[in-house]
């Protein structure tokens, strides 16, 4: 199916001001011709990467007057002839444009087909092409910038580091098998132990759970209080708009209420719940229990408390069953007079706001930044990625005890394999057609 023509819409649905049918594969410029017609006497033939105004037409009917390109290989996306038509747009015009492209001789791409061409065809790994979905899915810079590093070969020139240590280890094994005489297997394990342990930790190392739910997902926080500290004003100050509902009446804000905010480059995920306390209405009480669980799955929560207001027997009883390794006290209305005393704060990290005062809010911006930022090196935070990297760590230990155990150093050489194995299928290096399928998938349609 590699060898046959594509065609796909390659831009998002709906209408804009601009839309665009790719078609790759050996039939591009033909096809390509079959449906556009360049303005002026001297256009053709067509000059590869350069654009071409005229007009796509169906016989002798005009169906859009567009703007069309022509990359010929291997300097294209695909390492493929590619052609693309840049139309006005609309859904039924677009939609018209790419079936005339079938009609005239092209297939229907299947999700994420360009990418894996260019993988097919040696343009990029499979971990810079799972990069390309990545990068289109981001919502934030510091999502953008860890795409862009694993784009332009971050995670594969890592890994192929690792794997070039490991083929280095293999080979010295594989050369005391061969030469016994010469070098013995006690000079072999004492020189590969070392080396096999070292390169277990820095796979395990490079594994970051923690940079992937960031990255991925943002800084999941959790706003949580007794009613009537403010926590729906918070969340809207910081939001800057009026997402929650605001009353002086306990109890209004009665499911979770979700807001996203991008601070650095960084990307906070704000989830306003419940007021905790005990109650009588069913539907308050359901709140609570979301509340509860907002909590429990919250990379930080920010436990609201009016700092106006005496200490509450309500706010003790939140206080003391946060965990503190994740929970920071915000104490809300600090433009008012103080009623806590010292006494009454707890062993956490304390913060004073105002959710009527913007200014007041830049320490507690400060700290989401602080908790949502990853650091700037290299590290493995695809799912996919991970679960290889973790496989050939287990396989590299495993390697180890056999060493460290005294038994034949060939011994080894299985579970050095299956660690080269596991990570050659992070860059596809070693891959088949069932993990290509399952990444491939993921990908939209004109990608």
């Amino acid at each position: 199916m590699m060898t046959d023509t594509i065609a796909a819409i390659a831009t998002a649905p709906g209408q804009g001001g601009v839309s665009i049918v790719r078609i790759s594969g050996p039939d591009a410029q033909q096809i390509l011709l079959k449906v556009f017609r360049p303005a002026g006497k001297n256009a053709l033939p067509l000059q590869s990467h350069l654009m071409t105004y005229g007009r796509v037409f169906c016989g002798d009917e005009t169906i859009d007057e567009c703007m069309a390109v022509l990359m010929r290989a291997p300097r294209s996306y695909t390492r493929e002839d590619v052609a693309e038509l840049q139309l006005h747009g609309g859904v039924y015009l677009t939609a018209r444009v790419l079936q005339l492209c079938l009609d005239a001789g092209a297939r229907l791409a299947e999700p994420g087909e360009f990418t894996r061409r260019a993988f097919l065809n040696g343009r990029i790994d499979l971990s810079q092409a799972e990069a390309v979905m990545q990068l289109i899915a981001v919502q934030g810079e510091q999502a953008r910038k860890a795409a862009v590093r694993q784009l332009q070969g971050g995670a594969s020139g890592f890994v192929r580091r690792l794997a070039d240590e490991l083929y280095s280890i293999s080979a010295g094994i594989a050369a005391c098998v061969d030469y016994p005489e010469e070098i013995s297997e006690e000079e072999a394990a004492a020189d590969a132990l070392p080396r096999i342990l070292q390169l277990a930790d820095e796979v395990e190392s490079a594994c970051d759970e923690r940079a992937a739910r960031l990255l991925n997902q943002g800084l999941q926080t959790v706003l949580c209080g007794r009613p009537n500290v403010g926590k729906s004003s918070l969340l809207n100050a910081l939001l800057e708009e009026d997402r929650a509902i605001v009353t002086n009446v306990p109890g209004t804000t009665r499911d979770i209420v979700h807001g996203d905010m991008t601070i650095g480059g960084c990307r906070i995920c704000l989830t306003d719940t419940a007021g905790i306390r005990e109650t009588e209405d069913e539907v308050e009480r359901i709140g609570v229990k979301r509340s509860a669980k907002a909590m429990d799955e919250a990379e930080l929560i920010l436990a609201v408390v009016d700092a106006s207001a005496p200490l509450t027997e309500e706010d003790r009883a939140i206080l003391q069953g946060l965990d503190k390794d994740r929970a920071v006290l915000v104490m809300n209305k600090c433009d008012l007079p103080c009623r806590w005393q010292e006494a009454d704060l707890p062993q956490m990290r304390t913060l004073r706001v105002s959710a009527r005062e913007q200014a007041s809010l830049a320490p507690l911006k400060a700290l989401l930044l602080e908790k949502a930022s990853v650091p700037d090196r290299m590290a493995l935070t695809q799912p996919r990625h991970m679960a290889s990297a973790r496989r050939a760590a287990h396989s590299l230990r495993a390697a180890a005890a056999t060493l460290r155990d005294g038994l034949p150093v060939d011994m080894c050489t299985v579970d050095l394999n299956e660690a080269a194995q596991a990570l050659g299928e992070i860059t596809g290096d070693q891959v088949d057609e069932k993990l290509l399928d399952a990444v491939f998938s993921q990908f939209c349609v004109g990608k």
